[in-house]
Order: structure tokens, then C-alpha cells, then sequence
């Protein structure tokens, strides 16, 4: 459910090799095939999925990107089942884990826009008498270090027991009380440091400010206004994937057997990590909110105000994160995962768009990185 900046979960690629080399024909693009009279041109974000499936041993890949004039192609890669060998469905459904961060930010600061939440004042000030702990105050911690990750708030992720984390249903206090039980990171302001918890609060305060649940405000605030209908946020309960999708997997331990982890409860993630998409609605997602049509002109540029990611030379926002492009430029989006998906990608600000999924988190950095390259490869081709 996190965005995976510092922490890996081991994949188990090794079991997925044999499982996949059957079906390594099976790796193909939707959109429009070459003129019959010429050998196909190798597609690069097609080779870059094959890559993923055939050398990093994920059991499946799939991209959606979006040209500057509009224009979508989707891609896939290996198996979307290792039990069947069925297809991975073209622009299927995935758990998009951390990318739930940058909608809740928008409903934020969508009621920072209203007048009804300020960036600046106390988290004191909307949740009275909650956040309180060794070194940890909401009357010294603004909203807007809740969006940047600049609280000193601990994360809760790692405070789970991993044996019950699949089944088991968490309320938000539950989570937030895992995290106030450990001292602070840092005092308020005087560094970063990824935390879902900031985003457990940042969901609290637009549910004590509106007097509505956060899945009812992204719905009515952000899905039906863009046009997103593959996506939502699972109810209480919930453990499936609605529609179409390719099967997640999970390993226990590095080189481990490959579990089928696509049903579980994701209550853990709640508004750091818990909603379904499909790359190509994650697209038109970012796509929308870079050109001004979720947020006003002062709240965009307040979330496009960046701290450093370590020397990674990406930037933390409020809720989004820009990444330096191969060919110049940067890009804009989240990326994040959850047992069984990773995604990664982004839009610019000319209107090109990528987003690109796999069906388990890669089992070191290196994967990740090969990821984030099919990335730049598909916004700078």
C-alpha cells in the first residue's frame, strides 16, 4: 500500500520463471498492428514488459499510455492466472495501493479551496485531542506536513502481524493507534519520511470536516466528475477485485513459492492505499488534476511545491511526486503497493501519460527500478 521508497517484499521471481515460460508467446500489445507488408517494428514499452515477465520473473505486466494528441495503447505481458495460464485481461483491474495518497490529498485540499481546512493550521484544530504520543503533538503539526510527509508522525506499516494482515479488518483509530504507540521521527517540519499514517489523519480530517465517509467524498468529488467507472474505493468487507483483472502474488520469503494474494481485505491501506483502478483510469486520474480540473490554480501549485526525496532527485508534494524524465523534464503521479500489485507512473505536463502495473512487488530494488524505466521509456519515446 505504500509507495515502496525504502521497503521491499520479497516476490519469490525464481518460482514464477517456470511457471510463465510456457506462456512467454504470450506476451502481446493492444492497438494498431503494422502494415502487413512490413516486419513490426519492436515496440519499447512492449519489450520493457517482456522484460519484466522474462528476466525480473513477475507473472504479469500491463501499461496503458496516452500520447499528447490523446491517443491510448495498452500492453500486456505473461500470465494473468499461474493456476490456468489464462491471459492477463487487457486494462485490467489492479489494487493501485499508495496512488489512494494523492486522491485523498485532493479532497483535502479540495476543502483547503472551500475555506474549510487551512494547509497551515494545526491538525489540533480538526481532530481535537487525537494525535498525541512520545514527542508527537497535533497542536505542532500542520495539515500540510500531513500531505508531505514531513510530520515526524511514525508509519504503522511494519507494526502489522504479517500472519493476520490478509483477513483481518483494521478501523482507522486501530491504525492510527499503532502509530502513536512509537516516539516520533523527527520534530515537526525538520525532515521527510514516508508515513501512511499522515494519510490516516489526512482521511480522518476530511471525514470530521465534512461529516461524510472519505470513500462517499472521492466518489462524489473526484471519480464521477472525471468519468472513472473501473474504479472505487472497496467497501468494508470487501476482499475481491469487481471486474476483470490479473491474479496478485505473494511470497513469504526471497526464492520462496508464489501465493495467489488477490483476495484480501485492504483495510490496512484505507486512504494511504486501498483503492481498485486500471492503468489507463489512473491516467486519465493524474491527467485531469494536472490540468486544473479537480483542484483551483493556488491549491495545484501548493501541491506541486516539492521537498527532496533524498538525493533520488524526485520531489514529494502534497500527495504527489515528481521524477526527473531520461529525455529531460519531469513527470507527475504516485505510484504504490500492496500485497500482490505494484504501480508505478505518471503524467506531464504536456498531456503524455503512463502507467504501468505488475501482479507482485518486485523482490528487490533493482525490479522497482526496471519498472520506473518502462515508465520513462514510455513518456520519452
Amino acid at each position: 500500500m505504500r509507495e515502496q521508497i525504502w521497503q521491499r517484499i520479497p516476490s519469490g521471481r525464481d518460482a514464477v520463471r517456470s511457471a510463465v515460460a510456457v506462456v512467454a508467446a504470450g506476451v502481446m500489445a493492444v492497438g494498431a498492428a503494422p502494415a502487413p507488408s512490413a516486419p513490426a517494428r519492436p515496440d519499447s514499452v512492449q519489450q520493457g514488459l517482456n522484460a519484466l515477465v522474462r528476466t525480473d520473473g513477475l507473472p504479469a505486466a500491463l501499461a496503458s499510455v496516452q500520447d499528447r494528441a490523446g491517443r491510448t495503447r495498452t500492453y500486456t505481458a505473461g500470465v494473468g492466472d499461474l493456476a490456468t495460464g489464462a491471459k492477463v485481461p487487457a486494462d485490467g483491474q489492479v489494487r493501485i495501493g499508495s496512488n489512494t495518497k494523492t486522491f485523498t490529498a485532493v479532497v483535502v485540499l479540495q476543502l483547503v479551496g472551500e475555506g474549510k481546512v487551512a494547509l497551515d493550521e494545526p491538525v489540533e484544530t480538526y481532530l481535537p485531542g487525537l494525535v498525541h504520543g512520545d514527542g508527537i503533538d497535533g497542536n505542532h503539526i500542520t495539515v500540510r506536513q500531513l500531505l508531505q510527509h514531513t510530520s515526524g508522525i511514525p508509519d504503522y506499516e511494519g507494526l502489522i502481524e504479517e500472519s493476520t494482515l490478509r483477513y483481518r479488518y483494521f478501523e482507522p483509530r486501530q491504525l492510527l493507534d499503532l502509530a502513536l504507540g512509537h516516539k516520533a521521527d523527527f520534530a515537526p517540519g525538520k525532515g521527510f519520511k514516508y508515513s501512511s499514517t499522515n494519510y490516516v489523519l489526512a482521511g480522518l480530517l476530511v471525514q470530521r470536516v465534512t461529516d461524510r465517509p472519505l470513500p462517499e467524498e472521492i466518489d462524489r468529488r473526484i471519480i464521477k466528475p472525471v468519468g472513472l467507472r473501473h474504479t472505487y474505493f472497496p467497501a468494508a468487507g470487501d476482499r475481491t477485485v469487481r471486474e476483470a483483472h490479473p491474479h496478485g502474488y505473494r511470497s513469504d520469503s526471497a526464492g520462496g513459492p508464489l501465493r495467489d494474494f488477490t483476495e484480501l481485505d485492504p483495510s490496512a491501506g484505507w486512504a494511504a492505499g486501498q483503492m481498485i483502478s486500471t492503468n489507463s483510469e489512473v491516467n486519465r486520474f493524474f491527467t485531469a488534476l494536472l490540468a486544473g480540473r479537480l483542484l483551483p490554480t493556488a491549491q495545484l501549485a501548493q501541491m506541486r511545491t516539492t521537498v527532496p526525496i533524498g538525493d533520488s532527485g524526485a520531489g514529494y508534494g502534497l500527495g504527489i511526486i515528481s521524477r526527473p524524465l531520461s529525455c529531460g523534464g519531469v513527470y507527475w503521479g504516485h505510484g504504490g503497493d500492496i500485497a500482490g500489485y505494484e504501480t508505478r507512473g505518471g503524467v506531464t505536463d504536456d498531456g503524455r501519460a503512463a502507467n504501468v502495473a505488475v501482479t507482485a512487488i518486485p523482490a528487490d530494488a533493482a525490479g522497482t527500478e526496471h519498472l520506473e524505466s518502462v515508465v520513462d521509456t514510455a513518456l520519452c519515446r
